[in-house]
């Protein structure tokens, strides 16, 4: 059974075990996607709310998105930052890539440092509804601490970035 949407692809397969047993998996097939942590300087970020139509809640977390087909990462990156929070950035480093859900995704999230952020027009997607904050690092780990971020790539960007 496979299930195409919009950017994903849901099939149902059987795979084989490495001691030879076969399984059946729930498997999405995701593109990749990226993760920017936007430094305004040392001691800010700028976070976005968004508003989660799946979760019907807004969510603080910092800029990301799905990769186009044949879409280069730091591209996406950039692409993401200027719609999500109208800025562009003059420097870039890739700190790492988490998978987010191995139990039954294919998805894997690219994490990167944005730093020296300069406006930029920002063009959001028209399935977005997306607030840009700026947060101090004590206010970040603040909003961890008391449950504010729950979003998992965020705290995982936050980590590599030394926030948290």
């Amino acid at each position: 059974m496979k299930v195409k949407g919009k950017r994903i692809v849901y099939q149902l397969e059987t795979r084989r075990m490495p001691d030879g047993r076969t399984t059946t998996l729930d498997v999405i097939y995701h593109p990749g996607a990226v993760l920017i942590v936007p430094f305004l300087n040392a001691n800010q970020l700028v976070f976005i709310r968004q508003y989660r139509a799946i979760l019907k809640e807004y969510l603080y977390e910092l800029p990301a998105g799905t990769l186009n087909p044949k879409e280069n990462l730091l591209s996406c990156a950039k692409r993401e930052l200027a719609e999500e929070i109208g800025y562009g950035a003059k420097s870039w480093k890739k700190l790492g890539k988490i998978y987010p859900v191995p139990g039954y995704s294919t998805e894997v999230i690219h994490i990167f440092k944005a730093q020296k952020l300069f406006p930029q027009k920002a063009k959001m997607d028209d399935d977005e509804m997306i607030e840009p904050i700026v947060l101090t690092r004590r206010q970040a780990q603040e909003y961890f601490k008391r449950g504010k971020i729950e979003d998992g790539k965020t705290i995982c960007g936050l980590a590599l970035a030394g926030w948290l």
